[in-house]
């Protein structure tokens, strides 16, 4: 599957919108033979990364990849996901974001007021250690992420 010609731009203003608002951005990813991710946090074919400035380093966007390191379980990985392969890119705090082909207009999607479909949440976020934590973040919003399909 390619990318739509608008989707590595929206992923590049949605990740600068995030990062100058003070938010985290996360992707979430479907996993094939091209996703260059830890096996061990993929669910159901899928994963969420924070790619927010203080998980990652060397985060590179361009119309084909999206690629950075980043840490997990104090291990150093290489992460290269085709743009194609991004379902949504969204703000951890608020929720809002913008959801790709794959995810739009499933049936089983539940309907919110004024008739959008949602991007349903489908796995957990699997979480970069950057070294700098004191602790655990932030617990994440309770709740489902308020994404909504533009056409």
């Amino acid at each position: 599957m390619s990318a739509l010609p608008q989707q590595p731009y929206f992923l590049r203003a949605l990740y600068e919108w995030c990062v100058d608002s003070g938010y985290t951005p996360y992707l979430s990813v479907r996993v094939d033979s091209r996703t260059r991710v830890p096996q061990g946090f993929v669910k159901d074919g899928m994963i969420v990364l924070n790619i927010g400035p203080s998980a990652v380093r060397n985060m590179h966007m361009d119309n084909e990849w999206v690629s950075f390191s980043a840490r997990f379980g104090g291990v150093a990985h290489t992460i290269e996901v085709p743009v194609g392969n991004v379902l949504s890119i969204y703000a951890r705090e608020t929720g809002q974001g913008m959801g790709f082909a794959e995810m739009a207009l499933d049936a089983s999607a539940p309907v919110q007021e004024g008739g959008d479909r949602s991007v349903p949440a489908q796995v957990q976020p699997a979480q970069a250690d950057n070294g700098d934590s004191e602790g655990p973040g932030p617990q994440p919003p309770k709740g489902r992420p308020q994404l909504r399909v533009i056409k």
